[in-house]
């Protein structure tokens, strides 16, 4: 039996239906029982837990696996102190310890090891609550999701995207989610001892003007990529509704300022398939 978490998001959707197309055996981790309808459908059992800090809800979860998918619920506005994210990765730590199934895959991020303050911090959180446990651990370390660029398209249309990445010109890692599933599938079936470091990048790097070029292809006109002003940011962020944006800001000033980036040393690398042009196609043709 396989657990993922995350079933109903692109990840985590890839994880399972790839283990499922393989005939294993699957038990999707859902907060709440019309979530995993259509996963049981499929054949799926389901195992229902509506916080992700239940620790022994998560260790019954987690029982018998011969291995886990583990995804750290999104929250793009943390407190400073990122409380959500603390207690959930003890909780997991702890269910994981109790339960102790085969082999544990963590979708970590690029960036997990920067100790200064940022929005990936919560990684670190997850990464060594789990290697204390001393289990097979693989922490898959994903660089920039391709698939980010969705949020992008209504602004594309218009002609323009608004970059936070900058300068619009300086490609980063990227890579999309369906080869992070893949992988994380692929390492579930891998055999290995004590925790393994995974940074995983699409087929080259990209930079908002190659997002804007590949959205003017998709689209048919004419796209520009924009730099927003460094200064207006915390301002724009709070019109959207966030109230702790340091975060998120600390996060963009460590991808433009190069100290968020792969460890690169005493971790594996892989490298995934699927080209930016070809997510940019399908979030334009889906949107």
């Amino acid at each position: 039996m396989f657990v993922v978490t995350g079933s109903t998001g692109q990840v985590g959707g890839v994880v399972a239906r790839t283990l499922l197309e393989a005939g294993l055996p699957v038990r999707v981790v859902v907060r709440d029982v019309d979530k995993g309808a259509a996963w049981k459908a499929r054949g799926c059992a389901v195992a229902v837990v509506p916080d992700a800090a239940d620790a022994e809800a998560l260790a019954a979860a987690f029982a018998g696996a011969a291995g886990v998918f583990l995804m750290n619920p999104p929250n793009y506005d943390p407190a400073p102190d990122f409380p959500e994210s603390r207690r959930a990765a003890a909780a997991t730590a702890w269910a994981v310890g109790e339960a102790l199934p085969g082999r544990v895959v963590l979708l970590s991020t690029v960036g997990a090891q920067a100790t200064a303050f940022n929005l990936l911090n919560w990684a670190g959180f997850f990464e060594t609550a789990l290697a204390g446990t001393g289990l097979p651990i693989a922490l898959l370390r994903a660089a920039w999701f391709m698939e980010n660029a969705a949020w992008d398209l209504p602004a594309a249309r218009e002609g323009h995207i608004a970059s936070y990445l900058q300068p619009v010109d300086r490609a980063i890692e990227m890579v999309s989610t369906h080869d992070v599933g893949r992988t994380a599938a692929d390492l579930l079936r891998e055999d290995w001892a004590g925790p393994r470091i995974i940074e995983l990048a699409g087929p080259r790097k990209y930079s908002p003007s190659d997002e804007a070029a590949g959205l003017s292809a998709a689209l048919g006109r004419p796209v520009e990529a924009v730099a927003v002003p460094r200064e207006t940011w915390e301002a724009r962020f709070r019109a959207e509704g966030m109230r702790h944006p340091e975060a998120r800001i600390a996060m963009l000033d460590g991808f433009n300022e190069g100290w968020i980036d792969f460890a690169r040393e005493s971790a594996e690398h892989r490298t995934g398939t699927v080209a930016f042009e070809t997510v940019l196609r399908h979030i334009v043709e889906d949107g």
